[in-house]
């Protein structure tokens, strides 16, 4: 698991925004625990790998 989150699969662009925020509806614990632990790592961090289809059929 991981904390970057730009290369995360629930990191989306928000047009209404205008930034890119995370879906993923973390509670305050979590929340807390993310932003304060620099080794947290993000229980729902999936990888945004675009890639991995092409390379599954091959």
């Amino acid at each position: 698991m991981r904390n970057d989150c730009e290369t995360c699969v629930n990191y989306v662009y928000d047009e209404d925004c205008e930034e890119s925020i995370c879906t993923v509806n973390l509670d305050e614990d979590e929340l807390v625990r993310f932003m304060e632990d620099s080794h947290y790592c993000c229980p729902y961090y999936r990888l945004d790998d675009e890639y991995a289809v092409v390379r599954r059929q091959m």
